[in-house]
């Protein structure tokens, strides 16, 4: 991909050495380093790094909110997103779900945090647009491969930081040290207080949350019909009340409160008022049905799928789900002991099982389940789902973990067309 750019010596730029010629710059980065020779090779006008393509993309004339953590960015994200349009600002989002301006859909999904380059187009995409804010979800991937180097960011936030992505870190030691080595400067911060594994440079930092003081601090709150509360900052006592579920939403929308209070001029009431307008995010607790309550969440890691099930502890669950395959091997027990400890019943199945033998997968899972008497298995999706809306009873839930709101199955190479919601719609129809 090349990009053009006006009042150069050259014409484009590109991240891509094979595209360089005498008219297009090379954006040298971490992860293309080995190909300069190629880039010369080609003719290349000129080497540009990403803080030299920051200043030619004048990109200082929008702030930057970046968000990090194991769960939690997408919704914070999107809640930041929808309380800065509620109040009138125009604002960019680029993430896990696609890249959004002004509440419309630019490109679909693509990588949490894509290239440098792309991150940069779409910053300058979003500056053409009048948007005052860009927001956007930061990988541990992304820090480590210094995908977001160049970038000058208003606002840093951590959500939380549990067990994920081991298969490319290989130590819980090294995702954390990744994770906070995003908040080691002295850039603006704001910081999940009752993160234990959270370490950061005290210079610009503010803090949230439920247990511990914080500068911005829920006092009191109810998971009743959604997720309403107090927040505490200094002096203020400003109540919210939302539409979402299970009280790790009750930090998500603390930290998008916080933040938009950090980076506007808007008070902590008027930002409590437009929270109540953001209904969530597709595929995070999405309720499927009413009757029977059917839900599809996106949680994949031990700790995601435990603050899912603890959001519905005072209800019989039956839980459909599986494991991403090449990922992670080693929380896949765990997550069949967090579902064995919340659920009914276990519904045990095929995600995504890409070049792994799904079946060596579901072995993986079962391997953390000590008690199987109630756990099904079925590596076809569509017939655990099937079996689990069968056999439901009463009041009992059916939790579709694991894909959230992805429209395919990845097996080997190939996306298969395949959505939770769009299968559990039409298998209710059949019963």
């Amino acid at each position: 991909m090349k990009i053009e750019i006006e009042a150069q010596p050259y014409r484009y730029i590109s991240e891509n050495s094979s595209e360089c010629s005498a008219e297009c710059a090379f954006l040298l980065t971490k992860q293309n380093e080995k190909y300069i020779e190629d880039a010369h090779a080609h003719g290349a006008h000129s080497i540009v790094t990403p803080d030299e393509c920051w200043k030619l993309f004048g990109l200082d004339r929008i702030c930057v909110i970046g968000i990090t953590g194991t769960n939690g960015k997408t919704t914070t994200a999107s809640a930041i997103y929808s309380i800065l349009l509620d109040l009138g600002h125009k604002t960019a989002m680029q993430g896990t779900r696609g890249f959004f301006m002004n509440d419309a859909p630019v490109e679909g999904k693509t990588l949490t945090t894509p290239t440098v380059l792309n991150t940069y187009r779409h910053m300058a995409q979003a500056i053409a647009q009048g948007c005052e804010y860009f927001i956007m979800e930061v990988s541990s991937h992304a820090i480590e491969q210094e995908r977001i180097a160049g970038i000058t960011f208003g606002l840093k936030i951590l959500t939380n930081i549990t067990q994920d992505h081991l298969d490319y870190h290989e130590s819980i030691e090294e995702y954390t040290r990744i994770k906070n080595l995003f908040f080691q400067d002295e850039i603006k911060k704001l910081v999940n207080r009752d993160e234990p594994k959270a370490q950061f440079n005290f210079k610009n930092a503010y803090t949230y949350g439920v247990e511990n003081p914080a500068t911005y601090k829920i006092i009191a709150y109810s998971l009743n019909n959604g997720v309403s509360g107090v927040l505490k900052h200094f002096e203020d006592h400003v109540p919210f009340v939302t539409s979402l579920h299970g009280f790790f939403n009750l930090y998500n929308i603390t930290a998008a409160m916080a933040a938009v209070h950090l980076v506007t001029n808007e008070s902590l009431e008027k930002i409590a008022d437009a929270v109540e307008n953001f209904g969530g995010v597709s595929g995070r607790m999405e309720v499927v049905s009413e009757s029977p309550l059917v839900i599809v969440d996106f949680a994949h890691t031990p700790d995601g799928m435990e603050q899912v099930l603890n959001a519905l502890k005072e209800k019989e669950v039956l839980v459909v789900f599986g494991a991403g395959g090449d990922r992670d091997r080693s929380k896949r027990p765990l997550m069949g002991r967090v579902a064995s400890t919340y659920a009914k019943k276990l519904y045990v199945t095929s995600d995504n099982p890409r070049f792994e033998d799904p079946d060596l997968i579901i072995e993986d899972i079962l391997a953390g389940i000590e008690d199987k008497s109630n756990v099904f298995v079925d590596v076809n999706r569509r017939n655990a789902i099937a079996q689990a809306l069968q056999e439901r009873s009463g009041d009992e839930v059916v939790l579709i973990l694991g894909k959230g709101d992805e429209t395919s199955q990845i097996i080997y190479d190939q996306h298969l067309p395949f959505d939770d919601r769009v299968v559990a719609k039409e298998l209710l129809k059949e019963l």
